[in-house]
């Protein structure tokens, strides 16, 4: 069910001006409060956007019942302490980055935007660039062939911050690309820098990264620097490609460059370039507007709560590198957490994977990177969970059934064997839709069961406790306890949260089974009155 959307944004310096402006222009009088400590900014913001209220304290927005979206744009030592306050207000939260200072900190905004049911994205703004975006587009439709090495530099002279390093001020938006481009966390990460201006402080750093299948990554940052350098190189086997953020031009140029193997000898290939197209929107416009889209259709954003968990770690592990914490020499090891779940030795489950407890993943499955399954959930044989799946706990997922990007099964959902699950409305081969901007959202809600051979088209939300039967073809949002049958699946009846048939005499009828009682509010709506 979509909402309304009211804006709120916290943090009135530069970035936080932007969003002003931005929003402002897009969103107009949807656009409610704007907020800092410093009054003097209150002209400048009045400026920008002459019909937003300006205040100085952040409890007038987050009191306010109608603001149901904030924008935190502050200090980084300041976002978690005022994301939690704002999600435990009820709203739905994009903070900048870094998400908090710490990834336990993090964890916990999650955790806190899970169990308030509320959207809570990171600013990792470089995935809302569209160059950004065609060159995964490009990785996916194999241009460059196998991906080898990338590396990304971002130089200038200032902003020198007091409050934190280079590290922290400039790497988060490249690492968050690298995971991007690649699919997956890295699994090793070592860095060194240079500490010149302040004690402590570094101002120089370079960061070095394994990814699965000898993928290696480097990033350099740096505020000491004479003069501007945004360039990020993505190396395959086939092909590479340049983008340069700080031209005015050809920004992003494809190079028939590389290395192949003749009679045993390594031959130089050099074919030219070509500068590559794409539409030129700013970034800033495209996140604000995909946070709009999250918070008035319910639905995941790109850069969430795990995306920002994820790069925090990261940092981490190069800061304690920085701080000389281990041995000189010794390896940095992303290691994945303990492993209280069972995996068959004949399952893949790939790097950057979460799974909960006494979770079990049977004869020749596959989890993907980016998923998080929850606890004590069963995978039976050949079952596949693609990128970035979402599945709660106490999840049955029965043999040969496919969860692709773009499905969220929510707690004690049941799949029976062989059901069918779709994100693209109208695929085509020959035109490529990979990537989560194509996938319209499948939502399966809490105890809903969908019986064996059942498709369900994407796009639709199946509602608790829904019952779908055997060979059923769902096109169609389903109602709460609706029993669906037939192609196209219609409803023929109710089935109660215990899985039997409901019998209604009028409006009122009482399970057989487990004795709770329900109430038929309007034709397409029951209720049960004595939930258990």
């Amino acid at each position: 069910m979509a909402t309304d959307f009211k804006l709120g944004i916290i943090g009135c310096g530069r970035w936080g001006m932007n969003h002003i402006r931005t929003a402002a222009k897009r969103f107009g009088n949807q656009l409610k409060y704007a907020c800092d400590l410093d009054e003097a900014r209150r002209d400048k913001v009045l400026e920008i956007a002459p019909d937003v209220t300006f205040t100085s304290k952040f409890e007038d927005v987050f009191n306010d019942t109608e603001i149901n979206a904030v924008v935190i744009a502050t200090p980084a030592e300041t976002h978690y302490r005022l994301a939690k306050m704002a999600l435990e207000k009820g709203k739905n939260v994009l903070v900048e980055k870094p998400i908090a200072l710490f990834s336990d900190q993090a964890r916990e905004l999650e955790a806190l935007a899970k169990k308030e049911k509320r959207i809570l994205m990171v600013g990792h703004i470089l995935l809302y660039h569209n160059a950004i975006r065609k060159i995964k587009s490009l990785i996916e439709e194999g241009t460059l062939g196998k991906l080898q090495y990338i590396y990304s530099n971002r130089l200038n002279l200032g902003t020198v911050r007091k409050e934190e390093n280079i590290l922290w001020s400039f790497a988060p938006h490249d690492i968050s690309v690298l995971q991007y481009l690649v699919g997956s966390d890295p699994v090793k990460v070592d860095a060194k820098g240079g500490v010149f201006l302040q004690p402590g402080i570094h101002d120089v750093t370079l960061t070095s990264m394994e990814f699965p299948n000898n993928i290696h990554a480097h990033i350099h940052v740096s505020w000491l620097h004479p003069f501007k350098e945004h360039r990020l190189v993505v190396i395959g086997d086939k092909n590479m490609l340049v983008f340069e953020d700080s031209r005015s031009d050809d920004k992003l140029i494809l190079y028939p460059k590389g290395i192949e193997w003749v009679n045993g000898e390594p031959i130089k290939r050099d074919e030219g370039f070509e500068v590559i197209d794409y539409e030129h929107v700013p970034p800033l416009d495209s996140e604000l507007a995909h946070f709009h889209d999250c918070v008035v259709e319910q639905k995941t954003p790109i850069t969430d709560g795990r995306n920002g968990i994820s790069v925090l770690e990261i940092l981490e592990q190069a800061q304690q590198r920085l701080e000389n914490a281990l041995e000189v020499g010794e390896k940095v090891t992303v290691k994945p957490p303990q492993m209280n779940y069972f995996v068959h030795e004949t399952a893949v489950v790939d790097d950057g994977c979460n799974i909960g407890d006494g979770t079990k993943v049977w004869h020749y499955s596959h989890v993907q990177s980016g998923t998080t399954i929850g606890e004590k959930c069963s995978l039976g044989q050949n079952v596949n969970i693609g990128n970035n799946v979402s599945i709660g706990n106490y999840v049955k997922i029965q043999n040969n059934v496919s969860v692709y990007e773009g499905v969220e099964l929510e707690d004690y959902v049941f799949c029976g064997p062989s059901m069918v699950f779709t994100n693209v409305i109208n695929p085509r081969s020959e035109f490529s839709q990979r990537g989560s901007e194509h996938y319209h959202k499948t939502l399966i809600k809490y105890g809903a069961s969908i019986g064996a051979n059942a498709t369900i088209v994407c796009g639709v939300t199946l509602g608790r406790f829904a019952f779908v039967g055997a060979g059923s073809v769902v096109t169609k949002d389903v109602p709460e306890y609706a029993l669906m049958v037939g192609n196209p699946a219609r409803r023929i009846g109710w089935m109660c949260r215990c899985g039997n048939r409901l019998r209604f005499q009028q409006k009122e009828t009482t399970c057989s089974r487990c004795k709770r009682e329900y109430v038929q509010e309007e034709a397409e709506k029951i209720t049960c009155i004595n939930e258990k």
